[in-house]
This record gives structure tokens, sequence and C-alpha cells, in this order.
């Protein structure tokens, strides 16, 4: 079943790969969230040996990755393949000539979908998506192919986008025509509800708010469209707002404006949970009879 707060997932690649070239300059409440999930890692005691950075744009959570595990093979997957390319492209500019001659410390890259994750098994210590998992539909379907690829005594750690983001933008859309404009986003419950129908163990989720500050609603856009966030979802208005329905949007905005400033909040949900060991089979006989061991301690002298 489609809903009309769907995102159009063929939509959102094409959107990404026409904001590669832009996004470093305008990603900075991305560079900004990134900083602080890797924060957490400092209280984890986790030495992972391969790393999985699911949704992982232009490399900026990547790079980090790879110096906190400088012995950990860390793969960078995104939907959008501008973005590896941007990301390679980073890796290559900060590398010296001896290391290019020799084709050095060459990224690990997927161009594939984050709920359809094209590794086996059981083969991955870490998964680590920052802001990533808004642009789902269907969180039980990512989760579950998280826990299928962590190896017992994993982890995912992840930031996401909640349904309060932007709600200042939305207030303003709906003052035009009431149509959807604006982008919606999972409740942090569902989320933890979806990691615990994928059967990870100890979920932990939190979210706190960040308020960017912009001149006016067209700059606000104009951000969103260089990181290709802008509106992708299938209930989407398809025709563009007139120039009286626009002149609306900023006019019900500025009942907003603070300090001579525009606020853009962003609700950031945080989560983390763990994959847990594999239970003892129980030793059974041919006939479904279960074999039960004692074990007798050895006399006391």
């Amino acid at each position: 079943m489609t809903e009309a707060f769907y995102t159009d997932k063929q939509l959102v690649r094409a959107s990404f790969e026409r904001a590669a070239d832009s996004y470093d300059a305008a990603a900075v409440l991305q560079r900004e969230v990134s900083d602080r999930m890797a924060e957490r890692l400092d209280y984890i005691k986790l030495q992972p040996a391969v790393i999985l950075d699911a949704g992982s744009g232009t490399g900026y959570g990547s790079a980090e990755l790879r110096r906190r595990y400088p012995d950990a093979r860390v793969v960078e997957l995104d939907l959008a393949h501008a973005m590896l390319c941007a990301s390679r492209e980073k890796q290559r500019a900060g590398q010296g000539m001896l290391s290019r001659l020799f084709k050095s410390q060459q990224p690990w890259q997927v161009c594939a979908d984050v709920e359809r994750l094209p590794l086996a098994d059981n083969s991955v210590d870490m998964i680590w998506s920052s802001l990533t998992i808004q642009w789902l539909n269907l969180p039980d379907a990512v989760f579950a192919e998280f826990q299928r690829v962590l190896k017992p005594g994993g982890m995912v750690l992840f930031a996401t986008l909640g349904p309060d983001t932007l709600f200042e933008l939305r207030a303003a859309f709906g003052a035009a025509d009431g149509r959807n404009h604006v982008n919606q986003f999972i409740d942090m419950h569902d989320l933890g509800d979806a990691m615990l129908a994928s059967g990870m163990s100890e979920p932990v989720m939190d979210m706190e708010k960040i308020v960017m500050t912009y001149a006016s609603a067209r700059e606000v856009m104009q951000d969103l469209k260089s990181i290709g966030a802008h509106n992708v979802t299938a209930g989407r208005s398809r025709g563009l707002l007139g120039k009286h329905a626009w002149q609306r949007v900023c006019d019900a905005y500025e009942g907003y404006r603070r300090d001579g400033q525009l606020p853009a909040t962003y609700e950031v949900l945080y989560g983390h949970a763990w994959k847990g060991m594999p239970k003892k089979k129980a030793n059974t006989l041919p006939d479904g009879r279960q074999v039960i061991e004692f074990t007798r301690n050895p006399p006391k002298r």
C-alpha cells in the first residue's frame, strides 16, 4: 500500500544525484549531526573489523570512522552513485602522490538501497547511518536488513529526522494551498518498535532539536535543494506555486521571525541497538527427545 507521505525512491535517487556537487557547501546540519553521533562512539566498547556506512553521501561520516578505527574496513553505501564519486574524489585529493600511485587506501563503495543490502548475512560488525532512514517508507524493512547483515554482538548507530522537522515551513505552505509541500518523517516510537520487531536487543532512542536560521524563506528552500532534501513525497503537489501563493508562504513564515532571522527546526532522533548472540541449540535425539546434561563437580578436599 502506498501512502501520500511515502517518498518516491526514484525521485530520492535523482535528487541526490543532482545535489552531489552542491551538497558539501550546504550540508551544515548534516555535518553537525554526524559529529554528535561520533561523540557517542566514545562510550561504546567495540572494535569493529568491518563497518557499513549506510547512506554515506559524500563521505563525511566515513572519514571520521576511518580515523577512529584505522584498522577497520569501512564500506560506503549510498543510493546515489554521484555521491559515492564525490566521496572518492575527496579521498583522492587528500592522499599524497605515492598513495595514489599505488592505489592504497581506496574506498570500499557500494551503490545500493539500504532496504536491500547486497551484503552477506553476519558480515558487518557495526552499521553507521546518519540522516538516511528518514528517506525510507518502511523502517521495519531496513532494520530487518541491518539485523541480517550484522554479526552477533554487532551494533547499529543511527540518526534520522522526526515529524516536527521543518514545522515552520510546513505551516507556511499550509497557509498557501493546504497541499503537501514538505517531507514527512517517522515518529521515534515507531522506529523503536521497528528495531524490536527486527529482533534487535537493548534499543535506545533519544531526541534533540537543532534550529538553523536564515534571512528569508527562499534561502531555506535553496538550502534544501542544495542538499537534495526538497519534497520527494509520493503525494506531493506536482505543479509550481504561483507568485501570489508563494507570497502567502513567505508572509506566513514571517510570523516565526525572531531577532531578524527565520528559524528552520530539525527534530533529530538518535538510536542504537545490538544484535544478540545466537542462543545455544538444545541437544535432541532423532525422535525429538531433549538430552539434558548434568555435570558432577569433583568432591572438595
